[in-house]
This record gives C-alpha cells, sequence and structure tokens, in this order.
C-alpha cells in the first residue's frame, strides 16, 4: 500500500497491527472526536506526565471508588494531561469500558465494578508514544470527508465508523455529541466510491444490516460475513453469535 488512512480511528487496533508489521509504514489518522485526537498527542508528545496523573487518580479511587469516579465524571479539567488523564481513568473504571456522551457532549457512562483495575498501564502508555513519535504517522482531528483531500491511488483507506443499528435497542453511536447518522451513512458510501474512482484501496467495517448491504451492491464491492463477539453486552449470553460486515474494494 502507499498511505495507510483510518478517519475513524477509536482504539486504533488495525493501526498498531499495521505498525508492527510494516515498520516504517505511513499513517494518516484522525477521528472526529476532540478529547480521543488528544489523547493520542498526549500519549505521544507527554508520557510521563500522562503517568503521574494516572497514579494520582489511582491512589485516590483506592480510598473511594465510587465518590471519586463522579467527581472525575463531573470535572472539565483544562490541561491536556488532566483531559487526558480523566479519559483515560474514567474507561478503565466505568462499565465495560463503554464511551458514550450526552447531548452536551457530557460522559454519562456509570461506575463499572472492578476490584483492581487497570489505570495506571505504564508499559502500555511507553509503548504506545514510541510508536507514534515516527514522522510518517499523522493525527488529526476532523470529520472523515476530509481524508478525500489526502489520499491517492494505492493508497489503502479503512473506515470503522458507528454501525448502522441493527435493531431498536442496539442504535449507539454516541460517540460525540453528534450521532452518527444515516444521513453519515449514505455521505460515506458516496465516499467510498469518490475513493475507489481514485485508485484507492477501501475497506469499511459494519453491522450486517440490509440497509448497509443496499448501499454497496455494485459489482466493485465484495462483501463477506465476519463472525464478532459483544463485549458491551450487559447479558453475557447475548454477547455472541454476531456477524459483521467487512466491506472492500480489492
Amino acid at each position: 500500500m502507499g498511505t495507510y488512512f483510518e478517519p475513524f480511528l477509536g482504539g486504533g487496533a488495525l493501526l498498531f497491527h499495521i505498525i508492527k508489521e510494516r515498520n516504517g509504514q505511513r499513517c494518516g489518522i484522525s477521528d472526529l472526536n476532540s478529547d480521543l485526537v488528544l489523547a493520542y498527542t498526549t500519549i505521544r508528545d507527554k508520557a510521563e506526565e500522562l503517568i503521574g496523573s494516572l497514579k494520582n487518580h489511582a491512589k485516590n479511587y483506592q480510598k473511594d471508588s465510587k465518590s471519586y469516579y463522579y467527581s472525575i465524571r463531573q470535572s472539565n479539567p483544562r490541561s491536556a494531561i488532566e483531559k487526558t488523564s480523566r479519559l483515560l481513568f474514567l474507561n478503565r473504571t466505568c462499565f465495560n469500558g463503554l464511551y458514550r456522551v450526552n447531548s452536551k457532549g457530557k460522559f454519562n457512562v456509570p461506575l463499572g465494578r472492578y476490584t483492581n483495575p487497570n489505570i495506571v498501564n505504564e508499559e502500555n502508555i511507553h509503548s504506545v508514544s514510541h510508536v507514534l513519535h515516527s514522522r510518517k504517522i499523522s493525527i488529526k482531528c476532523r470529520d472523515f470527508e476530509s481524508v478525500l483531500e489526502d489520499a491517492k491511488k494505492d493508497d489503502l483507506v479503512y473506515f470503522d465508523p458507528p454501525y448502522q443499528p441493527v435493531s431498536n435497542t442496539a442504535n449507539f453511536t454516541s460517540y460525540t455529541n453528534k450521532s452518527f447518522t444515516f444521513d453519515d451513512l449514505k455521505r460515506l458510501a458516496k465516499l467510498c466510491l469518490k475513493l475507489d474512482s481514485k485508485g484507492c484501496k477501501v475497506m469499511l467495517s459494519n453491522s450486517n444490516s440490509q440497509e448497509v448491504v443496499d448501499m454497496f451492491t455494485e459489482k466493485k464491492w465484495r462483501l463477506e460475513k465476519i463472525e464478532a463477539n459483544r463485549s458491551i453486552n450487559s447479558n453475557s449470553k447475548k454477547r455472541t453469535g454476531h456477524f459483521e460486515l467487512l466491506i472492500k474494494n480489492y
């Protein structure tokens, strides 16, 4: 491939896999969630200060986990270190590691049930910081359509957007205060066509829903069902037996 682009970065699982397999790979990663993008740049540039702040969270959490969790959830820190530290602390201590915000952009996930959460993962922070220091990795906060400005022939663009709901209850898209709508999905499908016309390799993950299938009916698209588990479901019996779609033009 040429450059690897991931416009819905999230946890960056595929990004880190590719970097591990292809040392020196050029990557353009981005997300519309400004707190998430700030977290990546802070881990890259200020790992030691971040670890110090997380250790403080861990110490206070052990004293009174419930009251401390909700006080941090209500807080609104100003500095990059404290913003990122808060994000990681909440991720490690909230219910099932779920990231969800309300219409005002406020994180609203309740406290999880953990005896000893791994709040300060120093080894992981140092590893990620080291990887992200590469000059070949650019990190931006922007809408997914902006990738069209940068992507060229033979680049690989991977889209992992909030999934199209498969039922009335499975309709979570609240990673920012602006939920990912059906119109956004249509914008994404049109963008995939434009990228294909530029000679880009395009890959998309989404739910196994008819709405998604109907948007990728042209012969250029290969649709493959992938079995996937659901770690978020409160009913453990409903976490298995699910399928997602992997859509590619190559």
